[in-house]
């Protein structure tokens, strides 16, 4: 048996869960190609206030209650083998902002239970709870993000920290009582790059228990070299990296695809990111162009084909074992510790 086969054999084994999936049009072709069991999926936009947020969950639980849709909403750990044994995909319900609590803590509780289980604290920007990545002056968690961080912990909603500033990221690890996430970040250490988090990010999200969803994505995984486009051996080096600094008890992935039947329909997003988060996207962008496929390296521009990130990890050394802490069941684990 070849090692390709070898990899393929034991991707087809695994519960993989991906930390990010930025958005769907509803289909899972790709995911269920690629044998993910579940996903964090950005059910509403990265600006959206209250009423928007609501009507996408309202629409993403009519989507899981038809049987012939492919989904399974998942409310708790057990629902994501549950999906997996259906042949379906496991969908948790994420935001890439917290616009829609406002300062409305008690919306908190609401929203979860809508099916809330992952919020990010902030978007690349300022925003009430605390400063974003691009935020220059960096001053952390505010008054109410801290309270919001008490409230989340209290009904089981995992804090996400991947655009968030450095400030804001450390103090959300300082004050919480469960576990912290980066669904999808990787280490400044090896790329510069905004989005990228410094050494002490990474291990104050490990000091929680938290996990570090590694990324294939061209804004985390890149030289910022335009000779120099994105790989799955970078991506192998932001894991190493971090492997050596916290362990593999606290290694997952996030790449931040989409799962679409047209790539069309990512055509807003794409170009938001560009037209209104330059200083973390426009440099790549000039390099490489502004289209879905060439946001990943050329040899997994799809969650069809996981099984190669799998082959990448056996490749680099990992053992099966290890492979199947990063694929998926770190995140499994820290989820339960996190919704209880």
């Amino acid at each position: 048996m070849t090692q390709d086969a070898s990899a393929e054999q034991l991707h087809r084994r695994l519960l993989v869960i991906d930390g990010l999936v930025f958005f769907s049009d509803g289909d899972t072709t790709s995911l269920r190609e690629g044998n993910v069991a579940a996903v964090n999926l950005t059910v509403t936009g990265m600006t959206a206030g209250f009423e928007e947020a609501v009507n996408d969950m309202l629409r993403w639980r009519a989507r899981c209650a038809d049987p012939n849709s492919g989904w399974r909403q998942v409310l708790g750990v057990a629902d994501i083998e549950a999906a997996r044994q259906e042949g379906k995909v496991g969908l948790i319900m994420g935001w890439q902002n917290t616009r829609p609590f406002a300062d409305r803590l008690e919306r908190i509780a609401f929203f979860h239970g809508l099916g809330l289980r992952v919020a990010q604290l902030t978007y690349n920007d300022a925003e009430l709870f605390g400063d974003g990545c691009l935020e220059t002056r960096n001053a952390g968690l505010s008054r109410l993000g801290a309270a919001a961080v008490e409230e989340m912990n209290r009904v089981g909603i995992a804090i996400d920290l991947s655009h968030v500033g450095e400030a804001t990221c450390l103090d959300a690890a300082r004050l919480s009582k469960r576990p912290v996430l980066l669904t999808h970040a990787n280490a400044n250490a090896v790329h510069k790059r905004p989005r990228n988090k410094s050494d002490e990010v990474l291990r104050a999200v490990a000091n929680t228990g938290g996990v570090i969803g590694l990324s294939i994505h061209g804004f985390m995984n890149w030289s910022s070299n335009p000779a120099e486009p994105p790989s799955l051996d970078g991506f192998i080096r932001h894991v190493r990296h971090a492997h050596n600094l916290v362990g593999i008890e606290h290694l997952g992935f996030g790449n931040d695809f989409a799962s679409v039947r047209d790539a069309q329909a990512t055509a807003g997003i794409l170009a938001m990111s560009f037209n209104q988060f330059a200083g973390a996207t426009g440099d790549y962008i000039r390099a490489f162009g502004n289209t879905l496929e060439k946001r990943y390296p050329d040899e997994l521009n799809s969650p069809r084909h996981l099984a190669r990130m799998t082959a990448a990890l056996l490749k680099a050394g990992f053992k099966e074992g290890e492979v199947e802490k990063i694929m998926g069941r770190n995140f499994l684990r820290v989820f339960g510790e996190i919704w209880g």
